[in-house]
């Protein structure tokens, strides 16, 4: 709740003063003064203005005790509404048979699976709209593309779980153009995808270097298709989306992706702040399907892995017991100790799930991506990966 400024609380005292004299029987004259006529109706309009926005605001910013039971909604409706990108190659692609597929698809499709639901892809292509959808309820969790910031943190009413994609911002010319780093663009048109942080990013990095450019904005569509017709002289975006889409071309070589990146873009699942059953449920299913790559548990073993673990930690992830030992949900009493083991079922462990959509497109050894337990022996100095879940017990 905001306060009225202090000339605002003196005029209140003033009125209510006023309230007790008059009970008291004091005669007010009808010659208050139109100041003072504008005055007390403002006072007035604030207060009430304060008390609607005390009612519209949900319960749960106020007291900090959850908000809702997107579990239990999701359950109850028996589908889970899951916002994807669908244009993006790899990651949240429409075919042209009407099937939504890719990396950020797979973790939606786990997510149903543990919670023995169906699934519905809703797009959430425009970078725009997206947390639009996630608050007002369109989806329930949005898995597209989507850069975790301290902003989009405090002020969008979302929150985050485990990053499923490191990547950064990097930068795609055309080839023979001279252009090698940022510090050649100096004038350049760049394509950039609006409303997004790639667009922040690249305002910063050029502000640094004390250069000048031309940013031409639009969907992640525009801005490919304005850059391979030549409308721009540079096309910055992830470096992952520019793989993805310029490594499908059949003229693949007319362009150049830089090895610069000029920001950390890891890269998550988002669902509604204050719903924390439902952010426990999309984070421990994103750790589970890292957990069970790190204990060698696939979608071709896991059933004799279940019926046949080899050990307590294998045993607790999929759910079942150990050498005659009790199964605990660990919490997890609303969807059961399994769900876990039904989303490896569904899409396979965390590398399956990167090998089926990304592959070679955006090579994942020696990249941060990588099982931070891998051998790093014959990586280049300083790269290796970070990926890894927290401990499941």
């Amino acid at each position: 709740m905001r306060w009225p400024s202090l000339k605002g609380r003196r005029l209140v005292s003033a009125l209510l003063f006023a309230g007790a004299a008059l009970i008291a029987g004091a005669v007010i004259g009808a010659c208050t003064s139109d100041e003072d006529q504008q005055q007390a109706q403002a006072v007035e309009q604030q207060q009430a203005m304060q008390q609607q926005q005390q009612q519209d605001q949900p319960q749960a910013q106020v007291s900090g005790d959850p908000r809702g039971n997107t579990v239990q909604l999701v359950k109850d409706r028996g589908i889970l509404k899951c916002g994807v990108k669908q244009t993006q190659p790899l990651f949240g692609f429409r075919e042209p048979d009407g099937s939504v597929v890719g990396f950020d698809v797979d973790f939606c499709k786990a997510i149903a699976e543990a919670l023995e639901v169906d699934l519905e892809l809703i797009d959430a292509s425009d970078a725009s709209t997206r947390f639009e959808l996630l608050a007002n309820g369109n989806i329930d969790v949005l898995i597209r593309t989507t850069t975790i910031t301290a902003s989009r943190d405090r002020e969008l009413g979302v929150d985050f779980a485990q990053t499923t994609f490191y990547t950064g911002q990097g930068f795609a010319v055309h080839a023979g153009a001279g252009i090698n780093s940022t510090a050649d663009m100096g004038g350049s048109t760049i394509c950039v995808q609006s409303g997004t942080t790639t667009e922040q990013n690249l305002a910063d990095h050029f502000t640094d270097l004390g250069l000048s450019y031309t940013p031409l904005g639009g969907s992640d569509q525009e801005t490919q298709d304005a850059f391979l017709a030549g409308r721009c002289d540079v096309w910055t975006a992830d470096q992952s989306n520019l793989a993805s889409r310029i490594g499908v071309l059949e003229n693949a070589s007319d362009f150049v992706i830089l090895g610069e990146l000029i920001s950390k873009e890891p890269l998550a699942p988002g669902v509604r702040d204050y719903d924390s059953e439902f952010k426990d449920v999309v984070n421990w299913v994103v750790h589970g399907l890292i957990a069970a790559e790190e204990m060698g548990i696939n979608k071709a073993n896991v059933a004799a892995m279940a019926s046949n673990p080899p050990n307590t930690a294998v045993a607790r992830l999929l759910g079942v017991p150990f050498e005659g030992g009790e199964v605990s949900t660990l919490g997890f009493d609303s969807v059961g100790a399994q769900f876990i083991q039904r989303a490896l079922i569904a899409v396979g462990n965390y590398g399956e799930i990167y090998e089926n959509n990304v592959g070679d497109a955006v090579p994942r050894a020696c990249s941060l991506n990588a099982l931070a337990s891998e051998d790093k022996s014959n990586c280049p100095p300083g790269t290796g990966g970070i990926q890894y879940a927290l401990p499941y017990r």
